[in-house]
């Protein structure tokens, strides 16, 4: 498909974080933009505010006239989709019926990046923070790139970074040379991609309803290595787990000397991390990160790693670390004062909240530490139900919602409760939605996490504006 001859893209799940990225890019281009989504959030305000065309019933009544008009125009209109939008949704079926060009997000992406030089970050854990930190350093480099990106950026507001020379070019025909992607390995869809370099954070179990179990896991991010055109960088304890068909990969770690990138000396003041980055070079000393949390030295690792494979300076990668503002929904902390922390985080695995708890922990030793967790997903909650328990069982008092269903249905016995009885924690309750503002009223809270991937951020201003009354 030659997308500079594409004048309308359509998107089927327009509100994802992924799916929004490729919908401001096109909408960039001067293509005619609109979508469906199943609810409104803030990310469908934004884009409603920039000029896209959204609506949220699924009906092919809804879809804008110069998409669905007679004679069709198919070869110059491209329907983008994501794999959380059922077979049967109407409008799903009216495309697939009637010849329209339907890709999935993952093709969308491989086909904008697979003529530029592409940066890729994977992992089932610290992708977006990383791509986000990488983006953000090449940018201060004055590299120019363009970033597409699992999550708003703090410091540009936005998932979608465009390169300034591409603005001006405004078409297809002008190649941006890097081009930084984060890299989502569900439903394989990372496998399209063709980088120069990639890094992998991460290859625990995850979305086991797609890949079924560990092993396949790890086979998919070992494909996905092997189509590295160049340097493959590796977080150091999952070199073993990945068949990279003899690439040498580049390695990094926290506190871990015999990584080829390894972040050392590391202590907390003001509640800022200062350490040193050992390169194969040359040691960085005292660098500042502007992000709280272990997880965060170590992506920060990974994301040197990257930029000197570029050549970027020390003294640019220095700044970038302390500027860097992070990511929306990534221990994103929302009330800070003597008496009371909130952070609110995107965490949904075991290993996510078991760091996103450990940082809060670390942070503030002495403090309590009271969670509020959205499972996602049955199948997720079934499949690592004590990984669950062992990982709330690290806070002080848990507040449990209920399953947050996504796209899927109901399973016999997977439930909340089911989780809460697994835990060992003495102070814990399951809270229904409606109870939640409530049931912090009269709490004598002092370090507050909200965590899920659910629908939970919409409480994030609704317990802000509670709790500083």
């Amino acid at each position: 498909m030659d997308l500079s001859k594409i004048h309308s893209v359509y998107f089927l799940g327009i509100g994802g974080i992924g799916m929004s990225a490729l919908a401001r890019y096109f909408n960039a281009m001067g293509k005619k933009v609109a979508g469906y989504d199943k609810t409104p959030t803030i990310l469908t305000d934004e884009l409603i505010a920039e000029g896209i065309d959204i609506h949220f019933e699924d009906h092919i009544r809804n879809i804008p006239t110069y998409i669905k008009a007679l004679p069709f125009d198919v070869d110059n209109i491209l329907i983008v989709f994501t794999p959380a939008v059922p077979k049967d949704h109407s409008e799903y079926v009216f495309f697939n019926l009637n010849g329209f060009n339907i890709k999935k997000r993952a093709e969308v992406l491989g086909m904008i990046t697979q003529t530029e030089y592409t940066i890729a970050v994977a992992g089932t854990h610290g992708k977006t923070t990383t791509s986000s930190l990488v983006a953000h350093i090449l940018k201060s480099a004055g590299l120019d790139p363009s970033a597409f990106l699992g999550g708003i950026s703090q410091n540009y507001n936005t998932n979608l970074l465009l390169s300034e020379r591409l603005k001006v070019q405004n078409d297809f025909s002008y190649k941006v040379h890097l081009v930084v992607v984060e890299a989502d390995e569900y439903d394989r869809s990372f496998l399209t991609l063709h980088p120069e370099i990639a890094l992998i954070t991460s290859v625990d179990a995850d979305h086991l309803d797609i890949y079924g179990d560990a092993g396949q896991v790890e086979e998919s991010f070992s494909l996905f290595a092997k189509q590295v055109k160049s340097k493959l960088i590796l977080k150091k304890n999952i070199v073993s787990k990945i068949n990279s068909d003899g690439k040498i990969p580049i390695t990094y770690a926290v506190n871990d000397d015999s990584a080829d990138y390894f972040a050392h000396k590391i202590r907390i003041e003001n509640g800022f991390y200062i350490y040193q980055i050992v390169t194969p070079f040359t040691v960085f000393e005292n660098i500042t990160l502007g992000l709280p949390g272990l997880h965060n030295v170590e992506n920060s690792v990974a994301a040197v790693a990257i930029a000197c494979q570029l050549n970027v300076s020390e003294s640019v990668i220095r700044e970038s670390l302390a500027s860097f503002k992070g990511v929306r929904r990534r221990f994103d902390c929302h009330i800070k004062t003597e008496k009371l922390i909130y952070i609110d985080d995107y965490a949904h695995h075991p290993e996510e909240l078991k760091a996103a708890i450990s940082s809060a922990k670390e942070m503030y030793p002495g403090k309590k530490i009271t969670g509020i967790f959205q499972p996602h997903l049955f199948s997720r909650t079934r499949d690592f139900a004590d990984d669950f328990a062992r990982s709330l069982d690290l806070l002080d008092e848990c507040i449990l919602m209920e399953i947050y269903p996504a796209r899927e249905l109901p399973i016999a016995g997977i439930t909340s409760q089911m989780l809460l009885d697994k835990m060992k924690l003495s102070d814990k309750r399951i809270c229904q939605k409606e109870d939640l503002l409530a049931e912090l009223a009269n709490k004598n809270l002092e370090v507050l996490m909200t965590m899920g991937a659910g629908d939970i951020d919409t409480f994030i201003e609704p317990i802000k504006k509670q709790l500083t009354k």
